[in-house]
């Protein structure tokens, strides 16, 4: 699964949890936070996406991510593990 595949996964969560962001555009620099996601709506769109994704990853390893990229990046990871 490509990056781009990825990011589309993440985007779709997102905007099913942050729903005010319908339409707009979700730069992959951005961090969740500066979209207004609190902590729970963060591990919200992490759990989605793991599931989605159909992965097994544990929660600490979100930790370290600071943004969309990151996040991405983590997923695309594991995902072509």
């Amino acid at each position: 699964m490509t990056q781009a595949e990825v990011f589309e996964v993440v985007k779709k969560n997102i905007r099913d949890v942050l729903f005010n962001l319908e339409g707009q555009e979700i730069p992959l620099a951005a961090s969740l936070k500066e979209l207004g996601a609190n902590s729970i709506d963060r591990a919200d769109i992490a759990v989605q996406c793991v599931e989605d994704l159909q992965l097994k990853i544990p929660m600490i390893e979100f930790a370290g991510v600071q943004n969309i990229e990151g996040l991405v990046a983590l997923l695309t990871r594991k995902v072509n593990a």
